[in-house]
């Protein structure tokens, strides 16, 4: 099974982050997030890994007919290794002489562990899972069942209060800020960030959370893309807040729900609270309207924020 935050690598040497759970007529859904060259693994954005899909592998270059949009897509018969989160982290609490990098995530896992949490329905993914991670690298912690999650969640915030875990500094949250370039001004973005608490700080290393349900089935139902809108409306369902894709039910006449495809907005608000939602409407042929958050990778133009009195 491929899940989204797996990595997939080719024998060319391309490592590809997994978008999408499962498989769509044979090819995994992804995006190339590095390339291998003559020093190691170098790590490309968005814009780099379509320009060279496009000159050396074309053939790598997608268009899903069910999500309607264009990103990267790798035959199952030519993925040379599944590099999976869960076995990475595994090897890692195993190894006999871990980085600074590496001591950092089995320090989180085991204060984590010391408050009661399984450990084993952890993974880690990002550099971490591929051995890319350098001196600055962030960890990215991936829990597999959503109790497991929530619990991290509450964690952090305690250990936080006892000083044992770190709020991101201003510079951290800047930085983290320019990564995302998202539609949120910066203050906007922190204070929805801040209250999600699914990144702190181990060490001044900053590491994030992210929820992966295996057991939930990926529905292969066709959308189709018909225009940008902007309305606010009430959130009355946030249950599958930080699932991926997230969603949020909404109270409209037109559309039930919004849809966001980017970490960005990703647990961004809360049952009864009302937002504006800036996204790309979605109809299947049964007439079913969605709003979706992140038709693209960056989601330019596309936000979800709460209206604050």
């Amino acid at each position: 099974m491929f899940l989204a935050k797996d990595f997939i690598e080719t024998a060319e040497g391309l490592v590809f982050a997994v978008v999408v759970q499962g498989d769509e007529q044979g090819k995994v859904l992804c995006f190339l997030r590095y390339i291998k060259d003559t020093v190691g693994w170098k790590k490309v954005d968005t814009q780099e890994a379509n320009a060279f899909l496009k000159q050396y592998f074309p053939e790598y270059l997608y268009y899903s007919s069910i999500l309607d949009a264009h990103l990267h897509a790798v035959p199952i018969s030519h993925i040379f290794k599944h590099h999976k989160p869960k076995l990475k982290l595994q090897a890692l609490i195993s190894k006999s002489e871990p980085d600074i990098i590496e001591n950092d995530l089995l320090q989180l896992c085991e204060l984590f562990r010391q408050q009661g949490l399984d450990t084993t329905q952890l993974g880690v993914t990002g550099s971490l899972l591929l051995g890319a991670q350098k001196g600055d690298s962030d960890i990215d912690l991936v829990c597999y069942e959503r109790a497991v999650f929530h619990q991290c969640r509450t964690i952090t915030r305690e250990l936080i209060g006892q000083d044992q875990l770190q709020t991101l500094a201003d510079k951290d949250w800047r930085d983290s800020y320019q990564r995302r370039a998202c539609d949120l001004n910066f203050v906007e973005y922190v204070w929805h960030e801040q209250r999600k608490a699914n990144k702190a700080l181990v060490n001044s290393r900053k590491f994030d959370l992210n929820f992966i349900d295996a057991a939930f089935p990926v529905e292969a139902v066709n959308y189709q893309k018909c225009g940008l809108i902007v309305i606010r409306c009430k959130i009355i369902d946030d249950f599958h807040a930080f699932d991926y894709p997230a969603e949020f039910k909404i109270d409209h006449e037109v559309y039930g729900s919004v849809v966001s495809f980017t970490a960005t907005y990703t647990g961004q608000a809360i049952k009864g609270e009302i937002v504006e939602i800036s996204g790309i409407i979605e109809q299947t042929l049964q007439g079913l309207k969605r709003i979706v958050v992140g038709s693209s990778r960056e989601a330019q133009g596309e936000y979800i924020k709460v209206i604050r009195a």
